[in-house]
């Protein structure tokens, strides 16, 4: 799929498929960047250019980028490096 501007239909579908096929992955953000370490489930609601917002037990958090997004694929590739950048607890 080519790269796409970041709209509310590229975020729609980017949080669709994150809370489908990857609930762990949402939870870790909110927990480690979200800092909200007691966290039981995250829901991701919208990725703007700038920040991820998450509903985490009914709280909504925002997590900043550490730049501000290009397009899809940039959000693609950084909400996986912001993944990996998590240390392991298993």
């Amino acid at each position: 799929m080519a790269p796409e501007q970041i709209t509310a239909v590229v975020s729609a579908r980017i949080c669709k498929h994150m809370n489908a096929d990857h609930q762990d992955a949402v939870l870790a953000y909110a927990k480690h960047y979200g800092e909200v370490k007691q966290a039981n489930s995250a829901k991701m609601i919208e990725v703007t250019p700038i920040a991820m917002k998450l509903a985490v037990d009914g709280e909504l958090i925002q997590i900043r980028f550490s730049h501000k997004l290009t397009d899809s694929e940039d959000a693609h590739r950084t909400l996986v490096s912001m993944l990996k950048a998590i240390p392991r607890t298993d």
